[in-house]
C-alpha cells in the first residue's frame, strides 16, 4: 500500500480451465451415494487443487459416463467434452487413469489431435502423465510412435484379406456399375437385366461407329444416363449425361466379362458376366488402334506457344493444341477440352485457330513492351519482389545465427556458417543488381524488335513467363500478363548486357 492505494500485482497467473472427464464401464453401483465416478471427480479435484498457485481451476460442469465401455468414442460427455473443446471452453482435461479417456490406442490418438489442435493440455493424476511437462510430452510421442505402428498393422492386414477376396473373386465394395446392383446381405454382385441389356448395346455399338464422343451423344440424345445408386446410407447418386471418359471406364472394366481386377491381375468372379468375351476383345482392339492414330498426331505437331494457358470463356477449362490435315496441308488449332469429351455443340467456342489466336496474343504482347504504364507497374512489381527476396533471406540468416550461438557439434557449425555466407553473397547480388525504372523499360524495349528472330522454343518460353492466361470467348480475347515474369525478363537482359560488358 502507497499513498493510501493499493499496489497492484506486478505478474498476473493466467487461469487455466480444467474439466474432469469420469468414466465408467458398468451402470452398477452408480446409484450409490458415493460411487466410482465422484471417487475419480474427488481426486482429480485434488490434484487441480494442488496447481492452484498455477492458475488451475475446476469448470463446474461435469463429463461423466456412467455405463459406456473405453473401447468406443459414441459416449455422450465425452461428446460434449470434445464440443467444449472446440469452442475452446477448456484448457486442460484431467482425469483419473488414462484408460478413462479411452481403452483403445487408436481411439486415445484421435482425442490428443483434437486436444493439440486446439492446445488443451492432458493430465492423468495416478500415472504422473501430464502432456504440460517435457516428460509428459515424451511418453505421449512414445504412445503416439506405437499407434502409428498399430494403424501400418492394421492397413496391411486389410490389403492382405482385399488381396485374398480377390484372388477368390469376391466384390469389396465401391460404387456399383451400369448393369450390376449390390446384394449388400450376400456382400455380391447381381445382374440388373435392364441394364445389362444398355450395357450390351453400348459395346455392340462402339464396335460399328468406333467413336466415344459420337457414341456418348447419341446415348444422351436417346435420353440415357450414367448409372443411378443409393449408398448404406440411403443418399441417391443420380445418373448424369454421358460422355467419353465414362465409355472409356466401361470399356476397360473387366468386370463386364466377369472377372475381378486386383491392381493388374485379375480373377474369375463370382458374378456373372454381361458382355461377351470375343465382343469385349473386340472393343479393346478398337481403342488400341485409336490410341496408336491419336499419338501419332501428337506427335507430328509443331511446339504450340500457348500452351497450358490458353483457357475456354464458356466453361473455363483448357484449350489443347491439336491438328488437322486436308489436301496434304497441316492447319494448326486449339480445341476445347470440353467440347472434345462432351462434343462440338456442348461449347459455342469449340476452336479457334492457332496461327490467328498466337498472333493477336503476341499483338498485345509487343504493345506491353511499348507501354510507359506496364513498365512503371513492371518496376514497381520487381521491386517488391526483391524486397520480399532480402526479408526472407535475412530471416533465414537470424535464425542461423542463433543456432551457430548454441553447443553444435563441428559437421553442423561448418554447415550452418556455409549457409550464412551464401545468404551474404545473396543478398549483396541482389543490392547490386536492384533494378530501377529506367533499366526495366530499356529491356522490355529490347524485346519488340528481336522477337522474330528468336527460337520458337524461346519465343515459347518467353511466353510463360510473361502471360499467366489468355482466355477465348466468341466475340475476343482476353490476356493476363505476369507482373514478376516480365520484371524475370528485364532482369535477365540486365545480366546479359553486364555479360557481354566484361
Amino acid at each position: 500500500m502507497k499513498n493510501g492505494k493499493e499496489t497492484p500485482p506486478n505478474t498476473l497467473t493466467p487461469k487455466v480451465r480444467c474439466a474432469i472427464y469420469t468414466r465408467k464401464s458398468t451402470e452398477e453401483g452408480l446409484d450409490q451415494e458415493f460411487n466410482s465416478l465422484d471417487a475419480q471427480r474427488e481426486a482429480c479435484e485434488s490434484y487441480i487443487a494442488s496447481q492452484r498457485s498455477e492458475g488451475w481451476v475446476v469448470l463446474p460442469d461435469h463429463y461423466d459416463d456412467g455405463g459406456f465401455s473405453g473401447g468406443t468414442l459414441e459416449r455422450p460427455a465425452l461428446r460434449r467434452l470434445l464440443q467444449d473443446i472446440e469452442d475452446r471452453c477448456v484448457d486442460c482435461v484431467i482425469v483419473y487413469k488414462l484408460d478413462r479417456l479411452s481403452r483403445s490406442l487408436l481411439d486415445f490418438t484421435k482425442i490428443i489431435e483434437i486436444f493439440e489442435r486446439q492446445g488443451v493440455t492432458f493430465v492423468s493424476v495416478t500415472q504422473q502423465f501430464n502432456t504440460t511437462t517435457s516428460m509428459g510430452r515424451l511418453t505421449l510421442n512414445i504412445l503416439l510412435s506405437f499407434a502409428q505402428f498399430e494403424r501400418e498393422i492394421i492397413g496391411e492386414r486389410i490389403r492382405d484379406k482385399v488381396a485374398a477376396s480377390k484372388r477368390k473373386g469376391k466384390y469389396m465394395g465401391g460404387m456399383p456399375v451400369l448393369g450390376y446392383d449390390v446384394d449388400r446381405l450376400a456382400k455380391k454382385l447381381v445382374v440388373n437385366p435392364i441394364e445389362a441389356k444398355l450395357v450390351r448395346h453400348i459395346f455392340k455399338r462402339f464396335t460399328q461407329i468406333g467413336s466415344a464422343t459420337l457414341l456418348a451423344k447419341e446415348l444422351n440424345q436417346q435420353g440415357h444416363r450414367t448409372k443411378e445408386w443409393v449408398t448404406k446410407k440411403g443418399t441417391t447418386h443420380a445418373g448424369v449425361a454421358w460422355n467419353k471418359m465414362h465409355l472409356y471406364r466401361m470399356f476397360n472394366n473387366r468386370l463386364y466379362i466377369g472377372e475381378i481386377v486386383h491392381h493388374d491381375q485379375h480373377y474369375p468372379g463370382e458374378h456373372d458376366a454381361i458382355v461377351p468375351s470375343a465382343l469385349f476383345d473386340q472393343v479393346q482392339s478398337i481403342l488400341e488402334q485409336n490410341c496408336r492414330v491419336r499419338g501419332n498426331k501428337t506427335r507430328a505437331k509443331t511446339p504450340a506457344l500457348l500452351k497450358g494457358i490458353l483457357k475456354c470463356g464458356h466453361c473455363g477449362g483448357s484449350m489443347g493444341p491439336t491438328f488437322a490435315k486436308k489436301n496434304g496441308k497441316t492447319y494448326r488449332y486449339y480445341l476445347c477440352v470440353a467440347a472434345s469429351k462432351n462434343g462440338y455443340d456442348s461449347c459455342p467456342v469449340r476452336t479457334v485457330a492457332a496461327g490467328e489466336i498466337e498472333s493477336a496474343v503476341m499483338e498485345q504482347l509487343r504493345a506491353v513492351f511499348r507501354s510507359p504504364e506496364m513498365i512503371a507497374e513492371t518496376y514497381r512489381a520487381a521491386r517488391f519482389q526483391e524486397r520480399e527476396q532480402v526479408s526472407a533471406l535475412e530471416s533465414e540468416r537470424m535464425e542461423l545465427e542463433v543456432k551457430l550461438a548454441g553447443n553444435l557439434v563441428q559437421t553442423e557449425k561448418q554447415e550452418f556458417q556455409s549457409r550464412v555466407h551464401e545468404i551474404n553473397r545473396m543478398i549483396r547480388g541482389l543490392d547490386k543488381h536492384a533494378l530501377d525504372e529506367l533499366q526495366v523499360a530499356e529491356a522490355l524495349n529490347q524485346l519488340d524488335p528481336i522477337w522474330d528472330e528468336l527460337f520458337p522454343a524461346e519465343q515459347a518460353r518467353i511466353v510463360q513467363l510473361l502471360i499467366e492466361r489468355v482466355v477465348v470467348n466468341p466475340d475476343g480475347i482476353t490476356v493476363r500478363f505476369r507482373l514478376d515474369g516480365l520484371s524475370t525478363i528485364a532482369a535477365e537482359f540486365e545480366a546479359d548486357e553486364e555479360a557481354a560488358n566484361e
